[in-house]
C-alpha cells in the first residue's frame, strides 16, 4: 500500500523535473541511479530516502524542504481539492510561460487575468 507521503513526496519530484524539463534517465543519472527507480519514486511505489532526497533536490534546484509542501492540505483528513499540479497540461504550460520572454510574459499575465475576471 502506497503511503500518502511517499505519494505526495513523488508528485513533487515529478512535477519539479517537469517544471525543468528533465527526463527521469537525466534525474537518474544526475543522482547516480537508474531510471526505473526514478519511476517508483514519482508513484510513491518506493521511498526515498533522506540521502537520496536531498541528492534529487540538488539535481532539481530546490531545498529538500519543497518536495513537502502542501502535504498539510492533502492529508486524507484535509480538504480534498483537485489538484491542478498533477495534471500533465498545467506542467507543459508552466515551462512554456516562463519560456517566454519577461516582458511579454507580463502582458500575457495581464491578458489572462483580465479574461479570468471576465468570465
Amino acid at each position: 500500500m502506497v503511503h500518502q507521503v511517499d505519494k505526495h513526496v513523488g508528485q513533487r519530484i515529478r512535477h519539479r523535473r517537469w517544471l525543468v524539463g528533465m527526463t527521469q534517465q537525466q534525474l537518474a543519472e544526475a543522482v547516480g541511479i537508474k531510471f526505473q527507480q526514478i519511476q517508483k519514486y514519482e508513484t510513491g511505489a518506493n521511498r526515498v530516502s533522506a540521502s537520496r532526497l536531498w541528492d534529487i533536490s540538488r539535481a532539481l534546484g530546490v531545498a529538500p524542504s519543497f518536495f513537502f509542501e502542501g502535504l498539510e492540505e492533502s492529508a486524507p483528513d484535509g480538504p480534498q481539492t483537485e489538484d491542478v499540479l498533477e495534471k500533465k497540461e498545467t506542467l507543459e504550460l508552466l515551462r512554456t510561460y516562463y519560456a517566454i520572454p519577461e516582458d511579454q510574459r507580463r502582458r500575457l499575465f495581464e491578458l489572462a487575468r483580465a479574461l479570468g475576471q471576465a468570465a
